[in-house]
């Protein structure tokens, strides 16, 4: 791949998990893995030869399903915040064989230049970012973006009914307000997206679709 990196100083206001192979088997274990991942590339139209960044993308599980959507002539990149993540992700894109350039990166400075990617992919992490480094990082995503490209961001829904996973939710810390998912669907619309929340079955997740307000 052949991006121009901005390399600076990766220090995060948001929250940074660094114990990444607990994550991953995490994610796994409570059923938040490969069927959350495949649904996310479906909702996003993940298509053959496009250019996908995964923001936030953890152990690199879903950046390696898009890898196989997008196919030989694809590209996907993946930045997170954790250093321990990178390394994981690197070592099971590795074992894949799989070519997806992963750096350590945030999501209020992506470290590639204007007009890069096809489709932006966000899952279960802006949760952990407080609201000026969100409203910062759609904007950066709209700069990245393609004029026709389009975000697609799952995240956690505080609504919905009773389950393991809402008190998972509230177990570990993410008290979320009834209103968090229409809070990100209007910053989007304040960083220059048309944004929707999809009905996509999959409850306590929500998830997001966006594209640049001109292109809709």
């Amino acid at each position: 791949m052949s991006h121009t990196m901005h390399h600076g100083a990766h220090t995060s206001a948001g929250r940074v998990i660094r114990w990444a192979r607990l994550y991953d088997f995490g994610t796994r274990f409570f059923g938040l893995g490969q069927g959350r991942h495949r649904l996310t590339l479906d909702l996003a139209a993940v298509a053959p030869g496009e250019r996908v960044l995964d923001v936030g993308c953890g152990p690199g599980s879903l950046a390696l399903l898009a890898k196989e959507r997008v196919g030989p002539e694809g590209e996907v990149c993946g930045i997170d915040a954790g250093a321990e993540m990178i390394r994981l992700a690197r070592e099971k894109a590795r074992k894949a064989g799989a070519d997806i350039q992963f750096e350590v990166g945030l999501i209020e400075e992506i470290p590639f230049p204007d007009g890069t990617f096809d489709v932006v992919l966000s899952t279960l992490m802006l949760h952990h970012l407080p609201d000026d480094l969100k409203r910062r990082g759609f904007r950066e995503i709209a700069r990245v973006l393609k004029p026709a490209g389009r975000l697609l961001a799952a995240d956690l829904a505080p609504t919905g009914p009773f389950s393991i996973m809402r008190l998972l939710i509230r177990a570990f810390g993410h008290g979320l307000p009834k209103t968090y998912i229409n809070d990100l669907v209007t910053m989007l619309r304040e960083a220059g997206f048309s944004a929707d929340v999809l009905d996509a079955g999959r409850k306590p997740l929500a998830f997001i679709r966006a594209v640049p307000a001109t292109t809709r």
